[in-house]
């Protein structure tokens, strides 16, 4: 194999001829193989982008020659379309702050750049990786704003999935307005509800942590881009400090601002915490929804089974005809892996000291992981489940009907001591509590009807034709 000689403080190294990456990269790959887990696509894009706005700043101010700079340039919206990603392996948990990360990022630009200009890559001494796409910046200031850049691009479609979930459980509320069913509290039967407030219900809790992620995005548009090593300025010109930060506002178009105290933005990650926090509780609503839905599904015989769950693929190697929940079921671990992503990120954070979190890398990882796993689970439960979701509206009934807790709805028109004894004859012999109420001669056919009803039953107040009971009979006196 062909390679060329590249030196660094600790040495000389040989590096294949044909990589862009450089002698930085190398020992970095040898340093960390922890994992499978490659550092995440989009802090590589966001990273070339905030290189972009740092070239064309340099440019224009007259630090870069207009040559080196046009191909700086050129290379760094090849990165940013996610172009040369083969060059980008290093491992996601490494050491050093982001260092190694930047200077991946640093040495595939600078080599694309000198291809470009039709020079040799490893021609450092023409564009160096450090003196010319570094120019003006530290890891420190371009890895916490490229983080912030990539988890804007990741939470945006997170809160549009949510709304598309949102939308989807909306639509099953209205489909199953008119079916009512057994409410449950501790796993046991209560009053009725109907199948249709209680996706009501899943929809409003989506709705909330989609305004949630909505807003909170713009809490990670502030930037320290500027501050380079401390958040100081240090060797940033002041004119390029402002002008960086307009050029990266215009190639984001996400609202970036400059931190009022970049030393604070140097130091300190707790936005990831907080935004890792809504991103949990989301994950915390789909999980509550999954574990739901595999309850009312659960059967076909030996369960509930008032919903039916779109099969997706054959449940069991020995069960002939046996379909599990796989979707609620990966909705699930996807939500479990999110949770202990944010303790990761909560720890990570408070390990930053002094002027610098070295585990910014750590923090990256899992939050952009989190982000893009709970997008995609949100897509696929919504298409791959919500959508296909159908009740079994006589196994609703089935079930509410053989349930005392019906006798809860009768209170205001029997009273409590006749709603008890129609309630001890149902459950010592077996017979509906509609059955017996009609046999006592309690309500007449119609009374029983117009009461047993999902309006009645799932709305404040009672039915107004009834004769309520007389002083002393009734629960409602």
């Amino acid at each position: 194999m062909s390679t060329r000689q590249e030196h660094d403080l600790l040495g000389t190294r040989e590096v294949p001829a044909s990589a862009y990456y450089g002698i930085h990269t190398l020992r970095a790959a040898e340093n960390f193989r922890v994992s499978r887990h490659q550092v995440h696509p989009e802090l590589i894009k966001a990273l070339a982008t905030v290189k972009e706005a740092a070239a064309r700043a340099n440019l224009d101010l007259g630090y870069l020659p207009r040559e080196k700079g046009e191909a700086i340039i050129a290379a760094c919206q090849e990165v940013a379309r996610g172009e040369l990603a083969d060059q980008f392996f290093l491992d996601a948990f490494q050491g050093g702050a982001g260092t190694s990360t930047n200077m991946n990022v640093n040495e595939v630009i600078a080599n694309r750049a000198l291809e470009i200009l039709g020079l040799p890559r490893g021609d450092y001494a023409t564009i160096h990786p450090n003196d010319h796409v570094n120019l003006h910046q530290s890891t420190n200031d371009v890895y916490p704003t490229a983080m912030r850049i990539a988890a804007i691009r990741l939470l945006l479609p997170l809160a549009e999935e949510l709304a598309r979930l949102q939308e989807a459980l909306q639509e099953k509320e209205v489909a199953f307005a008119g079916i009512l069913k057994i409410g449950r509290t501790e796993f046991q039967d209560a009053v009725p509800v109907t199948l249709g407030q209680e996706f009501g219900a899943y929809a409003q809790a989506v709705a909330r942590d989609r305004w949630r992620l909505y807003k909170v995005e713009e809490r990670l548009r502030q930037v320290n881009l500027g501050g380079t090593a401390t958040g100081t300025g240090l060797n940033a010109p002041l004119k390029y400090i402002y002008l960086v930060n307009d050029y990266l506002r215009r190639l984001t178009a996400l609202g970036l601002a400059r931190a009022e105290n970049m030393i604070d933005g140097t130091q300190n990650m707790d936005v990831f915490v907080e935004v890792s926090g809504l991103v949990k509780a989301a994950a915390v609503t789909m999980h509550k929804i999954a574990g739901d839905l595999r309850f009312l599904s659960a059967g076909p015989r030996g369960g509930p089974a008032e919903i039916n769950l779109p099969p997706r693929q054959a449940g069991s190697s020995i069960m002939p005809g046996k379909v599990n929940p796989v979707i609620p079921e990966m909705v699930h671990q996807v939500a479990m892996q999110v949770m202990a992503n944010d303790m990761v990120i909560a720890m990570a954070a408070s390990q930053g000291h002094l002027e610098l979190n070295a585990f910014a890398p750590l923090i990256a990882h899992a939050m952009l992981e989190s982000l893009e796993m709970l997008a995609a689970a949100a897509r696929i439960f919504r298409t791959e489940c919500i959508s296909g979701i159908t009740a079994n509206a006589g196994r609703c009934w089935e079930v509410l009907e053989q349930s005392p807790v019906l006798a809860t709805a009768l209170l205001p028109y029997l009273g409590y001591e006749k709603a008890t004894e129609v309630v001890r004859e149902a459950e010592a012999s077996g017979r509906s509590i509609r059955e017996i109420i009609l046999e006592k001669g309690f309500l007449t056919p119609d009374e029983l009807e117009s009461i047993l009803t999902p309006a009645a039953m799932t709305k404040p107040g009672t039915v107004k034709t009834i004769n309520r009971p007389q002083q002393g009979q009734g629960l409602c006196n």
